[in-house]
């Protein structure tokens, strides 16, 4: 049984994200971060509380379109009106942790897992546009790394917090690679299905 509470539906969630979001790019993002942390949900064994992590991931940049500088800040009032819970609420600020004006650290492996993925997805969905396929199905992780060590590539992506996310969760950056590659390959089809929908 599902011990997090989100407090609103995935329905709902979508419309909060529209209402602050109208640049594809943006809400593109939102829905592949959703995917992704989904996927490591089940993969950490966290099934129960799947749809949880997947709103946190969906909602965790609302307030960075219309206002970047106080990302991780403003989002609060915007998901309290909402109706979005505290515990939702804290995962969203803290995956500005160091970044932001943001002071909610990730405490639980969900909010660490966010802080983890959320620039990674950015480099490894750019390093699929460059491939023929335009598609992270067949793109292997020595791929993915001869891209992350090429700082000029994706520069927009920042390494430091990608290592940083890594060493919260206690996993070899590696590892942090591969899931995530991985999540982005087995979702990428759905994520496809719900970009069409929503954009």
């Amino acid at each position: 049984m599902s011990t997090l509470s989100a407090g609103v539906s995935r329905e709902k969630a979508l419309e909060i994200l529209k209402q602050y979001n109208a640049e594809a790019f943006h809400i593109r993002h939102g829905l592949t971060v959703s995917a992704v942390m989904g996927w490591f949900a089940q993969d950490l064994g966290y099934g129960e509380d799947a749809e949880f992590w997947s709103l946190a991931g969906l909602l965790h940049d609302v307030d960075y379109e219309n206002w970047p500088e106080e990302h991780c800040t403003k989002c609060v009032e915007l998901l309290e009106q909402g109706g979005c819970t505290p515990e939702l609420i804290h995962a969203v600020c803290a995956h500005g942790w160091g970044m932001t004006g943001s002071t909610a650290q990730p405490d639980h492996e969900m909010e660490k897992v966010l802080f983890a993925c959320d620039e990674l997805t950015g480099l490894i969905g750019a390093a699929a546009l460059m491939r023929p396929s335009k598609s992270t199905k067949d793109m292997e992780l020595k791929s993915l790394k001869k891209k992350y060590k090429d700082k000029k590539f994706a520069a927009g992506c920042s390494r430091e917090v990608i290592d940083h996310g890594a060493e919260l969760l206690g996993w070899e950056l590696e590892t942090l690679l591969d899931k995530t590659l991985r999540a982005m390959a087995e979702t990428e089809d759905a994520l496809e299905a719900a970009v069409a929908e929503n954009t």
